[in-house]
């Protein structure tokens, strides 16, 4: 079968390699739709950072391994003892790999588990024609969530998570720095949890225009207007209920800050290469918080799928597809020279 196969910074080829063996408690997927995600591009182009060197402890795996962990398709195959998706079934696949003996694992928190995997980053994953999976990752697909769909409930759930943290509730007002597939995942989050006075931050023309056409309506060119001044007009010197980090720039970090209503929270959610100093002094005087937020659980798996599967998000003007064999020229090229917002890699 066709994949694309990570061997190092800036080394993807797409190779034919053995399809894989559906082994007991696990299913094998025909996948239609692995999208590109931001963890992929710092690999591809500074890594190898995820990708161990060394066998995982969990999985076993090590450079060179075929990425993918956003992906959706159909069961073509299931292992002895699988009971809970069977051959023709549509999944979507929560790619998490943990140990559940860590004290994280052992609260319920296995996404902050000690000895995390990712299907496609520690062992190989969707960026192929099929690819085989523990059972318990799968989750059916409804009818009316079609594959496109199924493949962006993981970098949606990573939205919602954030989302979940940040406490926000119905009536609530928030400000989103970034209008990148995570940033419009958090809109469509808290549009589905009831949040509608939502201001969006980001200085890039297309991405403004890209959710804009979604259906945002306060949506801020940082190069123009000042995003702490337009929020205290905004709520009459009160601030924002929450602020969204999904920029990874320190500028965002510290207008963030200053949009915050007293004791809220900032949820950093943009993985960041360099350390990025923050102004300790606003945080003190507002006794704001600052909250990390990795991946999702499966609360935020099923809370995706059921608001997906009343039609409440839309890939109008964001998501582009392309085949496997251009995955490198206009699927990680396109996706850092912002030609493009989200890339879908059709096997």
């Amino acid at each position: 079968m066709r994949a694309a196969v990570y061997r190092g910074r800036e080394q993807l080829t797409v190779e034919d390699v053995d399809e894989p063996d559906c082994v007991p408690g696990s299913i094998k997927v025909r996948v239609a739709h692995n999208g590109i995600c931001g963890s992929d591009l710092h690999e591809f182009y500074a890594g190898p950072f995820y990708v161990p060197t060394e066998p995982h402890p969990l999985t076993g795996y090590q450079l060179p391994l075929t990425l993918g962990h956003e992906f959706a398709g159909t069961v073509v195959e299931i292992g002895a003892d699988v009971r809970n998706v069977a051959v023709g079934d549509r999944v979507t696949i929560e790619p998490i790999y943990r140990c559940g003996k860590c004290p994280s694992c052992q609260l319920g928190h296995y996404n902050i588990c000690q000895q995390i995997g990712f299907h496609g980053l520690m062992a190989p994953g969707g960026m192929a024609e099929y690819t085989v999976v523990p059972a318990w990752m799968a989750y059916r697909l409804p009818d009316s969530i079609s594959p496109e769909l199924g493949a962006l409930v993981e970098p949606m759930s990573v939205a919602y998570h954030a989302t979940r943290l940040s406490e926000v509730h119905e009536g609530n007002s928030a400000v989103i720095f970034g209008a990148g597939p995570i940033g419009i995942g958090i809109w469509f989050a808290l549009r589905g949890i009831g949040v509608e006075a939502v201001t969006i931050v980001e200085p890039s023309p297309t991405r403004r225009e890209a959710i804009t056409a979604l259906g945002a309506i306060d949506v801020l060119d940082p190069a123009r207007t000042d995003p702490a001044r337009h929020i205290a007009q905004r709520t009459r010197g009160h601030g924002v209920d929450a602020a969204f980090d999904t920029a990874g720039v320190a500028s965002s970090v510290s207008s963030a800050l200053s949009c915050l209503a007293s004791r809220k929270r900032l949820v950093a959610v943009a993985i960041r290469e360099q350390p990025v100093r923050t102004e300790l002094l606003k945080l003190i005087m507002n006794e704001s918080l600052i909250q990390g937020s990795l991946c999702y659980t499966s609360v935020d798996y099923r809370a995706v799928i059921d608001l997906m599967a009343r039609g409440h998000y839309d890939t109008t003007g964001w998501v582009s597809h392309i085949p496997i064999e251009q995955v490198v020229e206009e699927g990680f090229a396109a996706l850092r020279a912002g030609r493009k917002m989200k890339v879908l890699v059709d096997p």
